[in-house]
């Protein structure tokens, strides 16, 4: 079963299609369907991006089949494809997973030093307030280096997201500026969602992108949106009581995360 604290400290509220509604509510975070569901290979969903429009300005996700990265930024959805080639998404297309918030930060400091990625988010744990439980992450800048993945389209019978992370394409998109979008989650949100820190990059040209597996900084701002509120939308099928992953295959997700 799920951590209590999920349902509690984090405020897990579920909804069903036939429920969704515009809503526009400050620090509270908007989630299409489970990690868990994904792990299983629920790559099909039922939210276009011009529904997923309605519930933030700024996030992450994927597309149908898991065809790329979905990076969302200043109410402009990008899709980075298997080689890192990022495009705008039509609003039609439909996304099995992503998580979307308006953004509205509450902390703003700058970190003009050179920093790789663990060094950055030591940082930004050092400025969180104790007790926040989420939040949403949006660092603008320059970077020396930037480390990044994709994966390619898949096609049914589709497999478990494990196997389909093993075929990922890694790739260095070196000296770039542009910004890192993602969140922030507890431990015990895993299978919900996968913990700790998960981000997306986009270029200031918005021509590159991808999910970021390492960087280092060369001067940027940072800005947070503190959340404890989080609406899950669930597709047919997918449930939150179900919304379990396994120790090993929550250690490989978090190896895939961070390292590829």
């Amino acid at each position: 079963m799920l951590d209590r604290r999920l349902i509690t400290s984090l405020h897990v509220q579920t909804m069903r299609r036939a429920q969704l509604h515009p809503e526009h509510e400050p620090h509270v975070l908007f989630q299409a369907s489970t990690i868990a569901a994904m792990v299983e290979g629920a790559y099909e969903g039922d939210v276009s991006f011009a529904e997923l429009a309605e519930h933030g300005d700024f996030g992450i996700g994927t597309l149908n089949s898991l065809d790329g990265e979905m990076i969302a930024l200043d109410g402009r959805f990008h899709r980075a494809d298997a080689d890192g080639h990022a495009a705008e998404v039509d609003a039609g297309e439909l996304t099995p997973f992503a998580v979307m918030a308006w953004f509205e930060p509450s902390l703003d400091f700058g970190l003009m030093e050179c920093l790789d990625r663990d060094a950055l988010l030591a940082e930004v744990d050092r400025r969180v307030p104790p007790g926040t439980e989420s939040c949403a992450i949006r660092v603008d800048g320059d970077f020396e280096s930037m480390r990044a993945r994709s994966i390619p389209r898949q096609s049914p019978p589709y497999r478990p997201l494990i196997e389909v992370l093993a075929d990922q394409h890694v790739f260095e998109l070196g000296a770039i500026s542009g910004t890192m979008v993602g969140f922030r989650f507890p431990d015990y949100s895993e299978g919900l969602e996968v913990s700790g820190y998960h981000f997306h990059f986009i270029s200031a040209d918005r021509t590159r992108g991808g999910h970021v597996l390492g960087c280092r900084s060369a001067g940027v701002r940072v800005r947070v949106d503190f959340s404890n509120d989080l609406h899950v939308e669930l597709p047919p099928g997918v449930d939150l009581a179900g919304a379990e992953v396994s120790e090993s295959t929550s250690a490989a997700l978090q190896r895939a995360q961070n390292r590829g």
